[in-house]
């Protein structure tokens, strides 16, 4: 189990827009919840003065969210063209929102087209407070938004001998990361539920398990998780790292299944008592596009070198923390380049079956009002 007392890992995106124009997939699966963005805005009341009050829970650098969020600054204006909006981007203190924000005021080159500002009556925020926890005051969220980052759990149950995934773990090892998984649920449907105004909704497309039984990166063929810990456990066997930085690498992630992300809404619970009611809830698998280029006679070694970054994107920074903070940061780094090569040598030459397919339980959420 992890010491309580152990300093908490930092985990980020990498940054300077590198996630998202390394996350193809996860821009795919934020077009595909902008229906469900709409029909949210389109079933509330917008007579109200206030202002309409949005928030991106888990918004890295902004690029995969920033077309969804455009889709429902127009259909605002055209039901309430006078109402002020705020816009509240969150994620962890070490995020990038440097590069949030020169996205959102169109100041990286070749982005200037997605600028959501200047725009009349928009008011841009960004918070470093995680979503387990309340963000925004009481009542004063009309639109709740989350793609892609609540599978992260709040605390790392437990660092698994064998794998470095939840999806590799059995018995008592994955039990702790599902109590974590449903007590984190909870907790996160409940700060959202005091944050929501009366009539306010929740859109939420998360990472799930399906009842094929799979998942990020698992759905046939090779599996990612698996490959991730074949590449850090070989680098124990070569010396490179000791075992206790091969053990240290363990997500703190769970892929709820469809049932587990329903299961707070049962009659008389505590979310269902704050109010919250599940409107919309199913499964939705979003085709890897980099496997896809290649089933449509992209070179191997070309796939393989666009491919593995977006595995990169949002992995690296737990594998860098598994390692002795004690080595030197060019060693560190010189250790991860290693590890991500070696992975896209072993794409380049077997890339049959390789493939990040998004597996995800897309949500609509009301609140009572």
């Amino acid at each position: 189990m992890i010491d309580p007392g152990a300093a908490a890992p930092v985990i980020r995106m990498r940054g300077a827009g590198y996630y998202s124009a390394h996350t193809a997939g996860a821009k795919l699966v934020i077009d595909a919840a902008v229906p469900l963005a709409l029909e949210a805005v389109r079933s509330m009341d917008l007579a109200a003065t206030a202002p309409f009050g949005i928030a991106d829970f888990g918004a890295a650098d902004g690029g995969t969210s920033i077309g969804l969020h455009h889709a429902v600054l127009a259909a605002l204006r055209e039901q309430a063209p006078g109402r002020a909006v705020t816009l509240t981007y969150t994620d962890l203190p070490h995020n990038d929102f440097s590069a949030l924000f020169r996205l959102i005021h169109g100041l990286l080159p070749g982005k200037a087209e997605l600028a959501l500002q200047p725009a009349p009556g928009l008011f841009t925020f960004a918070s470093g407070t995680s979503f387990h926890r309340q963000v925004v005051p009481d009542g004063s969220l009309s639109l709740g938004f989350s793609a892609t980052a609540m599978h992260w759990l709040s605390r790392l149950p437990a660092t698994l001998e064998n794998h470095v995934h939840a999806v590799g773990a059995s018995g008592e090892e994955l039990a702790a990361f599902r109590r974590q998984a449903a007590e984190d649920w909870e907790r996160i449907l409940l700060a959202r539920a005091r944050e929501l105004a009366p009539g306010g909704r929740l859109v939420l497309a998360n990472f799930c398990a399906d009842e094929a039984g799979h998942y990020l990166g698992w759905t046939g063929g090779r599996n990612m998780h698996d490959t991730f810990s074949a590449h850090w456990r070989a680098l124990r066997d070569a010396g490179v790292i000791s075992a206790a930085e091969c053990r240290r690498a363990t997500f703190a992630q769970y892929y709820r299944s469809v049932a587990e992300f329903r299961a707070p809404f049962d009659e008389d619970s505590a979310v269902s008592r704050a109010g919250l009611r599940l409107l919309r809830c199913f499964a939705h698998t979003t085709p890897c596009p980099y496997a896809t280029r290649f089933a449509e006679g992209q070179d191997a070694a070309d796939f393989a070198r666009a491919y593995v970054p977006t595995l990169r994107s949002w992995s690296e920074s737990m594998f860098f923390g598994a390692l002795d903070p004690a080595r030197p940061d060019a060693e560190r780094h010189a250790i991860i380049d290693r590890f991500y090569d070696a992975y896209e040598a072993d794409v380049a030459a077997a890339p049959e079956g390789h493939g990040m397919d998004y597996v995800h339980c897309f949500m609509l959420v009301g609140k009572d009002g």
